[in-house]
């Protein structure tokens, strides 16, 4: 269980991390950017991940173009989720997207909706709705719960995209690595060019940044898998403790290091989400 608890700081320290760029006046382009690098850099030397197996079949071609497009964009989305919604909403819409991807499978990659699935799957949208609810008194507050949401599809998006490169043969270290190169590539293009049109010079201050975001990044994935292959015969004992532990680990940080305010509403999504986890898992 150590890994899973590493993998749970790990996780949340991104989105506190996330929380103070803005402060740090981080430009959060340039860190995603330089995040992939080291992210790219940690699974190679790490995981001995290469690309190879991942674009052996042209039916991981579509999935590997739309992670390389979604994963800076969704973090991006993140950041700016954290910022207006706060890392309390954030994790638990991150964490609970794992629920979206799951009607996509029952839709489009075969999967077999159970009455357990299917009660986890309305609980699991009822606790967004419930996380996410805020009073609506302006621009700022609509940011608030839209931002969210956004990361909730996202994500969700993005376990379809690993599912269907998983589906096609490919090792997730190495799709994992093809999907961080594209992302790099896409990412620096964008960073260069801004740089070009004197929009955002490079600035140290961001690419350090993003060297701190990209190992946190990693060093969650890492945990998590070596969790997976410490505990082989108990795969949902890993998925809930994960998903569970980042939702009442990110709750703990966000009211008392930031003093984000939930409403009652809020905290009942958060015991709903943790309840849907754990009838997804058995637990």
């Amino acid at each position: 269980m150590l890994y899973i608890l590493l993998a749970i700081a790990f996780s949340v320290a991104v989105s506190v991390l996330l929380k103070l760029a803005r402060r740090a006046n981080v430009d959060i382009v340039q860190a995603v950017a330089t995040n992939y690098i080291v992210a790219a850099a940690m699974a190679y030397g790490l995981l001995g991940a290469t690309p190879q197996a991942a674009v052996a079949a042209k039916e991981t071609y579509v999935p590997l173009l739309l992670l390389g497009v979604f994963l800076p964009a969704i973090f991006v989305m993140l950041a700016r989720s954290v910022r207006s919604a706060g890392i309390v909403r954030t994790d638990v819409a991150q964490r609970l997207s794992l629920f979206f991807s799951l009607i996509a499978a029952f839709a489009f990659l075969g999967d077999v909706i159970t009455e357990r699935k299917g009660l986890g799957i309305a609980l699991a949208f009822v606790a967004v709705l419930c996380v996410l609810w805020r009073r609506d008194r302006g621009q700022t507050d609509r940011a608030g719960w839209t931002a969210p949401l956004a990361v909730f599809v996202g994500f969700g998006v993005i376990d379809i995209c690993f599912k269907m490169l998983a589906k096609a043969g490919a090792p997730f270290p190495s799709a994992m690595l093809a999907s961080f190169l594209i992302a790099m590539v896409l990412c620096w293009i964008v960073v260069i060019g801004r740089a070009i049109a004197r929009k955002s010079p490079l600035s140290p201050r961001s690419i350090g940044f993003g060297v701190l975001l990209g190992a946190a990044n990693f060093a969650n994935i890492l945990f998590y898998i070596r969790g997976h292959i410490a505990l082989p015969n108990d795969p949902s004992l890993v998925f809930a403790s994960m998903n569970v532990g980042v939702m009442v680990l990110g709750a703990l940080v966000g009211a008392i290091a930031f003093r984000e305010k939930l409403t009652w509403l809020n905290w009942t999504g958060l015991a709903i989400a943790i309840a849907a986890i754990g009838i997804m898992t058995g637990a």
